[in-house]
């Protein structure tokens, strides 16, 4: 009867061991994410979902595309992100076998004897390694910290895609307003290319004055079709983002650029924000907590035996008697008290201490950086826009004006409408650059960043 009781209690401490399998979550994610942009996000492990989804992607591509929009249609429908996000699953696994006990080992031997009338000495034993039930809870809650810092690390990649959905899509949105002008433009030099011709035909222009407005021309067209490849070029990498091909691609965006805000954050108000809600920075101090938990543990019970196994051992001798027992199998920490793995933690805890420190100083300079960045190209947007863009239209006017009256030439006009232009290609890229380095800037910090009141900072251009 002991015996039975003792083999029937190994048994059940494994298959109670192994019987919890929890359920993966994704909630942690989606609260990281949802805090810092306001955003869904989903984790696609099924057909019905797939079907949702790629429903809803269809909704989005039915209106005008936005900088939103096309963040949520990434979120949704980007294939690498949900390849990152099976991490969390990996993670998952690595949980519930953290959970489980090793299974018993069963041993057994027959001995048979060389001549009669011996009969077969028969000898079995069950045994399990004990050790594991006092270390299962800590190997749990290394795992459990393990998911939660694979959890903060996909969500930051989230995060990553987001800011590069924004700035493709000011690409392409600013590509597309510049390609537009040009194309007026393009149509416009034609239209002046017509008519300088019949000027010329009627003997009031010379033959340089007609080449340099047919050149004019065939460079309007040049820079047209430059920013027509270039459009696509750029449409395809935010379909690359987005996960979109075959018919999805059709989408569109608006013609112009979002008005720049009035008012910018404070940069302490930003610097203090990136240290609190940066994901890269809480995944290093998890990493860094963890490791300082397994270092310590290590260390107070590396005289511990690393093994101790109890088990059942019962043999049936020839004559027909069987003797039973328990069995005790230790190995004993003598020649290994585990120096390696100690000085190979203590080098790690190191090593990600510098990391997170490193990663410290980097975040508050790259949110100084992205911040000087975006401020620049604010105040070269407003310099272009109010001052520079409507004197080159003013002289543009004046020199039109002046050409009807035969008092400028054909190559004064050309050489105007070159400078209004330029001027106009500046306007746009500035514009465009304020938002991709504001993109860079939300990246920075960590997530969007709501105006602070007393935080808030007029622009420069405005004083």
């Amino acid at each position: 009867m002991p015996r039975h009781f003792l083999i029937i209690n190994l048994l059940v401490c494994s298959l109670l061991a192994g019987c919890a399998t929890p359920r993966a979550s994704f909630a942690r994610v989606d609260t990281l994410v949802a805090q810092r942009t306001g955003k869904k996000v989903h984790w696609n492990r099924d057909n019905a979902a797939e079907a949702q989804i790629a429903q809803t992607v269809h909704n989005f591509l039915q209106r005008e595309l936005t900088a939103n929009s096309a963040v949520e249609i990434a979120l949704l429908n980007n294939r690498e992100l949900q390849a990152r996000f099976e991490e969390i699953g990996l993670a998952q696994a690595d949980l519930i076998e953290a959970g489980q006990l090793t299974n018993p080992s069963f041993a057994a031997s027959f001995r048979f004897p060389s001549r009669p009338p011996s009969g077969t000495n028969i000898e079995y034993s069950v045994a399990q390694n004990f050790l594991e039930l006092l270390i299962l809870p800590l190997r749990k809650r290394v795992a459990a910290a393990e998911l939660a810092q694979t959890e903060t690390t996909a969500a930051n990649e989230v995060m990553k895609l987001a800011a590069e959905v924004k700035v493709a899509f000011y690409t392409v949105q600013a590509r597309q307003q510049l390609r537009d002008r040009l194309r007026v433009i393009a149509e416009t030099n034609e239209a002046a290319g017509e008519f300088s011709k019949g000027l010329h035909d009627a003997g009031n222009i010379s033959d340089l004055d007609l080449a340099n407005q047919q050149g004019s021309m065939q460079q309007s067209h040049l820079e047209m079709a430059q920013a027509d490849l270039q459009l696509r070029h750029d449409r395809e990498s935010l379909n690359r983002l987005l996960g979109l091909s075959g018919a999805e691609i059709g989408w569109t965006v608006g013609n112009h650029l979002p008005e720049l805000p009035a008012n910018e954050n404070s940069l302490r108000h930003l610097e203090t924000k990136a240290l609190s809600q940066r994901l890269d920075l809480q995944a290093l101090d998890m990493k860094l907590n963890l490791i300082g938990q397994a270092l310590a543990f290590r260390t107070k019970t590396r005289f511990i035996p690393t093994k101790v196994s109890l088990g059942v051992d019962t043999e049936k001798d020839p004559a027909g008697q069987r003797v039973t027992g328990p069995t005790l199998d230790l190995e004993l920490p003598i020649f290994n008290q585990g120096q390696g793995a100690i000085a190979r933690l203590a080098a790690q805890y190191r090593q990600v201490r510098d990391q997170r420190d490193a990663a410290i100083v980097n975040a508050q300079s790259e949110v100084r950086e992205a911040r000087e960045q975006m401020l620049a190209a604010r105040d070269l947007a407003f310099y272009i826009g109010k001052q520079l863009l409507p004197t080159q239209q003013k002289a543009l006017h004046l020199t039109l004006q002046q050409y009807n009256y035969m008092l400028k030439s054909a190559y004064d006009l050309l050489l105007t409408k070159q400078n209004e232009v330029a001027a106009e290609r500046s306007y746009i890229e500035a514009w465009r650059d304020y938002w991709i380095a504001r993109a860079e800037l939300e990246r920075a910090v960590g997530g969007s960043f709501s105006f602070r009141g007393k935080d808030t900072e007029t622009a420069t251009h405005q004083h």
